[in-house]
């Protein structure tokens, strides 16, 4: 079929003719056939096929059959969502690596097709964590669903079709080449998914009510009361000039959710719960100094009871623990991004004697100086707040249950993970690394310095 020819599947459509179609004209199959192969081209680093095969999809005879086309898309996209979902993707992991490697216009359609695929699916089927990131990516049907909806959105935005369809090729190479990742919520469908949100919407099976002053504590995760007080602490911090200021805006913050974890931990043993168990989730990371940022998720996971993978490629780190730890990791691991990054670039250019650029390497060794010294200052925080609570109900009753907490985390890891590699991030700025460590300080974590409030 020479119309596709430019593809590569004339080989494959040849002869294939829908019953009220004239011969030669192309079928949604061949269409979909088409698609995928141009998808499977573009994973492999083909940059043009995008370009080649929307020239073929939007030229005669298909520009008479747009409604052909337009199924098609739907239908290979929504395929390769499910395949993501069986590689261990969920819907916020495509909208992030997106966001970092395609144009606008594929996230649009992106947005969509994860409308559509989620539209197939009860509610019952689809697991409460994933259902809120789909909220999170305000995932609606907007479009009249017994038409095509590709056609419906250039329609809508007054879109040229072929940049479009070239989008769209884009974003199907992007789905077609994704590496598999571990399952971190069960995905739309299976039976662990319908598990998961009954007992969402049982509460766990846990009566133990939240902390004192924290209003009652939410099945799938952190009251969102006390993560409104951690917040604005963090805003403070990350928003003042002076060191003094965000120093006890950091403390009491990482003072709020150290005590705040600890306590539900108590609550949930003392109800005969186990609070929900260890989980996992993913914080993407933007360039520049991957390596240096996941670093600094490493050491706010370790000194919350929890554990960092890095995956290096994909520019992610996937965090694993205690569901209330893990949104406590996110909270305060992004705040303190945002003030190494604004501290680091506070610094300026540097240049070395001859007036050559040292910028790259000091902000290198900045962030992984500013890492190393924010984890010593929180293990500091975390064990002074665990000593205090210990105090207050008894080590015979705290340290069994942190113990209990550190094995389950332990166990989802070498599940998860079982060969995983070191990697050493280098430091070969000596000026940087001394500012990192500064920033770092005046960034002091330490709990027991005394905070009002």
């Amino acid at each position: 079929m020479p119309v596709l020819r430019t593809v590569g599947v004339a080989r494959h459509t040849a002869g294939v003719h829908s019953r009220n179609r004239p011969p030669g004209e192309p079928t949604v199959a061949d269409v979909v056939i088409a698609l995928q192969v141009a998808a499977d081209r573009s994973a492999r680093g083909d940059t043009a096929v995008a370009r080649s095969c929307a020239r073929v999809l939007v030229r005669e005879p298909l520009d008479r059959l747009p409604d052909v086309v337009d199924r098609a898309v739907e239908s290979v996209g929504v395929q390769a969502l499910a395949r993501a979902w069986q590689l261990g993707w969920q819907p916020l992991d495509l909208w992030q690596l997106a966001r970092r490697r395609l144009p606008g216009a594929a996230i649009v359609h992106l947005v969509d097709l994860l409308a559509a695929e989620i539209a197939r699916y009860a509610e019952a089927a689809v697991a409460p964590a994933w259902s809120s990131q789909l909220r999170r990516l305000e995932v609606g049907v907007w479009w009249r669903t017994d038409r095509p909806l590709l056609g419906q959105r250039i329609a809508r935005d007054g879109a040229d079709r072929r940049e479009v369809l070239e989008s769209v090729v884009d974003l199907l190479g992007m789905l077609h080449g994704l590496p598999g990742m571990s399952e971190l919520i069960p995905p739309p469908g299976t039976p662990a998914a319908g598990a998961a949100r009954t007992a969402g919407n049982a509460g766990s099976g846990n009566s133990a009510a939240a902390p004192p002053g924290a209003g009652p504590a939410p099945a799938d995760g952190v009251d969102p009361k006390m993560l409104v007080r951690v917040r604005a602490l963090l805003a403070k911090a990350e928003s003042t000039e002076f060191a003094e200021e965000a120093d006890a805006f950091f403390a009491k913050a990482q003072e709020l959710m150290t005590r705040y974890s600890l306590e539900r931990a108590m609550l949930f043993a003392e109800g005969g719960g186990d609070g929900g168990g260890a989980g996992g989730r993913r914080i993407w990371l933007d360039a520049p100094y991957l390596s240096a940022k996941s670093m600094l998720i490493n050491q706010v996971a370790m000194a919350n009871r929890s554990k960092a993978v890095f995956h290096s490629g994909l520019g992610c780190v996937t965090v694993l623990g205690d569901e209330v730890d893990l949104e406590l990791v996110e909270v305060l691991s992004t705040s303190l991004l945002v003030h190494a990054s604004g501290a680091m670039v506070a610094a300026g250019r540097q240049l070395d004697w001859s007036g050559q650029s040292r910028t790259k390497s000091f902000r290198q060794s900045f962030l992984v100086s500013y890492a190393t010294r924010i984890g010593e200052r929180l293990a500091v925080a975390a064990a002074a707040t665990s000593e205090a609570m210990a105090g207050e109900v008894g080590d015979g009753r705290l340290l069994p249950v942190l113990a209990a907490r550190t094995q389950e985390v332990e166990r989802l890891y070498e599940s998860l993970f079982p060969r995983l590699r070191t990697k050493r991030v280098s430091v070969s700025n000596h000026a940087g690394w001394g500012a990192g460590r500064v920033a770092a300080d005046l960034a002091d974590l330490d709990v027991r310095r005394a905070v009002g409030g």
